[in-house]
């Protein structure tokens, strides 16, 4: 016990040691918050803590699964039995064995986005509705965050405030559709992933006995990632620590990015005022970071007024500055920040895992993409299409969940003509329409078709029938194991053989992911430290994964990473580069709408800065593509919140121009010396200024207005001496012409400050005026 208590510093051995009453530990960015929670869990066990009696709470399968074998190392076998996991995954367990006082099986489904969207999408068909008004995505995030605030379907429709919201969106049938989707649900047997919440208070508000059996079993509560928790989650806690009042939440309001997804800062910048007696402790040294990011990243989250305060520091070596890249277009950054990559590791044997590039939305990731794969780098995109999201995948998926629960109208729906039987949407809507006449589930029509229907219409529907029945066998009488019956339906259901017999790329592709998803059951099946191997069990599991539980399907983990900044709070990498650094998209012209949104971008931001442990690369693109259009872009207000100090312009830009061949927009830029080198502590400068006076920011001087006539002029015949006209840098004189063949280039001089470019004219738009 000593031995782990004596490698933590006074404030993480003060958290560990804390047992009985509620506790709040800060913990600032890298500052160990695993290794307290792993440590505080083995001190529990080694004072006699019953491991039944410990909830431990996280948001992903992956955090809970490396702290209970951190745990285990220390404690040995009592981890296994913690009750450790995700919010989902705990409180679906819970339902498992409650569900029946809510009216559900054991064998619920869970229904993932896809299923629940194409729900709607069927409810809002089936009630005659625009499908352009009510867009299954716009429904869908409405009911979920009703769901999120313990807005059930009654109260919805009974609410005149929410009433008259949807009134003026012009959706003023999505309280109906909220209360038919919500019965559809119970109706298949189903939930999704917001009713696990939802249903738990609803449990334990109906249920007293029921709260009061878990309030007994759970004599000490820990969550983990407290900041990102939302009204449902914090009810759930706060009922069940009621008894034992023993609470410990770890968190960093700094880090609570999470807001468009329900998540409720006030949560722990409030919890002290539920828990009056409550000991906060604050963990405020960096372990990950040098210091010059460190202290960059106090210096931007410095300007949120709505903070627990805390001062993160660290004893790691200084480190090199902040690097700034500046590129003329978002197509330039792409290259600019590859070759950056290439040429780290190659002066730093580094490995692709090494690095990161992480930006504010998903559609940035093209140009990076593209750059990666002329240098051949290879990369992964974090948050694309989850492996459990593919079709193939889904597909029998689908098969498993259906023989598990008949009540599943959309595992049904995906099932009934895969692979083709004939059965059109036609037949589906006559089974539906029979079903609901008997008041019966689906199944119960199809079981017994003969009874309803006659012809070759029956008897496809019957062999289907009898599939099934079969497959129900191996679970119900031969209790086989889950790869078992999942091995036999991929081949019986003809799934397997169809996707062998597509010969084409995206076939083998196809084939391959479902030979790997069967490969990932026998790893469950095999597993020793899974006792239920049954598919229930298998299905339980694999319905609660998150794509950041995803492994690199092909096995290959030396890949650099890319995903965007909510998907990396968590995760650190040596190199980290964070791109897109422009005003209206970091931050997001989204979240400009109060002081909380402008709030939020700015701790998305500081989550942005501290994944970095070595180095930290920024950049921004003067010109960028949207919608279609090529617009110019400023800079970021946040990169004039950063302490200047810790700022460079990067080195070898013009290698890497050179080595990316010409720009566009015929810009060729001068290498800047490093920002660093122009500032004292004495004499701060604002980055803005700096960008703009070392940098020459191509922007025209502000009363440039560009002629209403523009149109860029042939310039084979340029020649010095012309007066021109260029879209961004308003009026100039040209003052040397530089040809090399077919390489033309003009130096320029323009006015109102701009001063002197040099553009190829093979990309050049000017106007010749003279």
């Amino acid at each position: 016990m000593m031995n782990y208590l004596e490698s933590l510093n006074e404030p993480q051995r003060a958290a560990v040691q804390h047992i009985n009453g509620p506790l709040m530990i800060i913990a600032g960015a890298g500052s160990g918050k695993t290794r307290v929670l792993t440590y505080r869990t083995a001190y529990l066990l080694e004072h006699d803590v019953d491991p039944f009696q410990i909830l431990l709470l996280t948001f992903t399968n992956k955090a809970a699964g490396e702290m209970r074998t951190r745990v285990e190392k220390v404690v040995g076998n009592d981890a296994k039995n913690l009750w450790m996991g995700t919010f989902h995954s705990i409180f679906a367990k819970i339902l498992r064995f409650e569900g029946k006082h809510l009216g559900y099986t054991s064998d619920f489904s869970i229904y993932d986005t896809d299923d629940s969207k194409s729900l709607i999408k069927s409810i809002v068909k089936e009630r005659g509705l625009d499908d352009k008004v009510y867009k299954p995505n716009v429904v869908f995030n409405r009911i979920s965050g009703a769901k999120n605030r313990l807005i059930g379907p009654d109260e919805y429709l009974n609410n005149p405030i929410i009433q008259a919201d949807d009134a003026a969106a012009k959706l003023p049938e999505m309280g109906r559709l909220y209360k038919l989707y919500a019965l559809r649900c119970f109706q298949a047997n189903a939930m999704d992933f917001d009713d696990l919440l939802f249903n738990t208070n609803i449990l334990f508000r109906d249920h007293p006995v029921v709260l009061d059996k878990y309030q007994r079993k759970f004599k000490y509560i820990m969550v983990d990632e407290f900041q990102d928790t939302n009204v449902s989650q914090y009810l759930i806690i706060k009922k069940l620590a009621a008894m034992h009042n023993n609470l410990a939440v770890v968190g960093d309001d700094a880090q609570s990015i999470y807001a468009f997804r329900g998540a409720n800062i006030e949560n722990i910048l409030n919890l002290e005022k539920d828990y009056p007696g409550m000991e906060t402790i604050k963990l405020e040294q960096n372990y990950r970071s040098t210091n010059n990011i460190v202290q960059a990243a106090n210096s931007v989250i410095a300007k949120n007024k709505a903070q627990l305060k805390k001062k993160v520091f660290t004893e790691n070596e200084e480190g090199s500055p902040i690097d700034l890249i500046k590129a003329a277009s978002d197509n330039e950054e792409g290259r600019l920040i590859a070759t950056n990559i290439f040429e780290a590791k190659m002066a730093l044997g580094l490995r692709n895992t090494d690095f990161a590039i992480l930006y504010r939305t998903n559609a940035q990731s093209r140009a990076f993409e593209e750059a990666l794969r002329k240098l051949n780098i290879k990369y992964r995109i974090i948050g694309g299409l989850s492996f459990y999201q593919r079709r193939e995948i889904k597909d029998l998926l689908a098969y498993l969940r259906f023989i598990i629960n008949q009540r599943d109208s959309e595992a049904f729906k995906r099932i009934i003509n895969l692979p083709k039987r004939g059965i059109g949407d036609t037949t589906i809507a006559k089974i539906e329409i029979t079903a609901a006449e008997q008041q019966v589930p689906v199944w119960e029509i199809v079981a017994n078709i003969r009874l309803f229907q006659a012809g070759r219409f029956a008897d496809t529907i019957e062999g289907f029938a009898d599939l099934i029945k079969s497959f129900k066998l191996l679970v119900e009488v031969q209790q086989k194991d889950a790869y078992e019956i999942a091995a036999h339906v991929a081949k019986a259901s003809g799934l397997l053989k169809e996707l062998h017999e597509d010969k084409t790329v995206e076939g083998l592709s196809r084939y391959e992911n479902v030979q790997e998803l069967l490969n990932s059951i026998k790893q469950f099946v095999d597993n020793p430290d899974v006792e239920d191997k049954s598919l229930s069990s298998f299905l339980q599991t694999v319905s609660l994964l998150t794509t950041a539980d995803d492994d690199d399907p092909d096995g290959d983990n030396d890949r650099v990473t890319m995903m965007t900044i909510h998907g990396a709070k968590g995760l650190e990498f040596n190199h980290v580069y964070v791109v897109g650094m422009e005003e209206d998209l970091f931050p997001s012209q989204m979240m400009l709408q109060s002081r909380a949104d402008l709030e939020e971008e700015r701790r998305l931001f500081y989550v942005a800065i501290t994944r970095a442990e070595k180095k930290l690369v920024m950049s921004y693109a003067e010109s960028r593509y949207q919608y279609g259009r090529l617009k110019p872009c400023e800079p970021s207000r946040f990169l004039d919140e950063i302490d200047p100090k810790y700022l460079q312009f990067a080195k070898n830009i013009r290698r890497a121009v050179e080595e990316t061949q010409r720009l566009p927009q015929g810009f060729v830029r001068k290498v800047d010396k490093p920002v660093s080198s122009t500032i004292t502590n004495n004499n701060p400068t604002p980055v803005s200024s700096l960008i703009q006076k070392k940098t020459s920011v191509n922007a025209a001087p502000a009363s440039y207005v560009p002629s209403p006539d523009f149109a860029p002029s042939d310039t084979r015949n340029l020649q010095e001496g012309n007066k021109v006209e260029h879209l961004k840098f308003g009026f100039g004189t040209v003052k040397k012409m530089d040809i090399n063949g077919n390489d033309r280039k003009a130096i320029i001089v323009f006015e109102g400050g701009v001063g002197e470019k040099t553009l190829l004219l093979s990309f050049a738009k000017l106007r010749i005026l003279s």
